[in-house]
């Protein structure tokens, strides 16, 4: 039951970001960020719903693996990495959408992903499963650096 339990709590905490960053999300997403000019290789837009629930859930199983973790490794770093990063993924959503700051996300999304760069070395020190599981989370941040880049300079 313990470990059910930290499961749950694991894959919730990111849903929790993911559902606060998507409140700021919608409105922006059927009238602001439709008329914006993207680079073309901007992805459709029912594309991120998918992939960034995806994500979450690795994030989320990927904490799990360094909570469950037993090896006496201190998980201090480790919890408080992944929290930051969660929090500024948050406050990614809501300065591009809810703010409608290219630029302003811009300059955050570096912070998150040097804060994801940090949480993955973190996790490393105690359950390389769990690094290796934010691996498509950095890639899709890096992509996504790039098309806020792009957008903010187009627009």
């Amino acid at each position: 039951m313990k470990k059910t339990f930290k499961l749950l709590i694991s894959l919730l905490i990111p849903q929790l970001a993911g559902g606060i960053g998507s409140f700021f999300t919608v409105g922006s997403v059927k009238d602001w960020y439709p008329v914006l000019v993207k680079h073309s290789l901007n992805p459709p837009a029912w594309i991120f719903g998918p992939v960034w629930t995806t994500l979450f859930i690795l994030m989320g199983y990927a904490l799990y693996l360094v909570w469950k973790d037993n090896s006496g490794k201190s998980k201090r770093l480790a919890y408080s990495a992944f929290g930051i990063q969660m929090v500024l993924n948050t406050f990614w959503s809501i300065i591009f959408f809810g703010l409608h700051s290219p630029g302003g996300a811009f300059i955050e999304i570096i912070f998150l992903l040097l804060a994801i760069l940090a949480t993955i070395i973190a996790f490393y020190k105690i359950s390389k499963p769990a690094a290796w599981l934010l691996v498509p989370y950095i890639t899709w941040v890096s992509f996504a650096m790039y098309l806020n880049y792009s957008i903010y300079v187009l627009n």
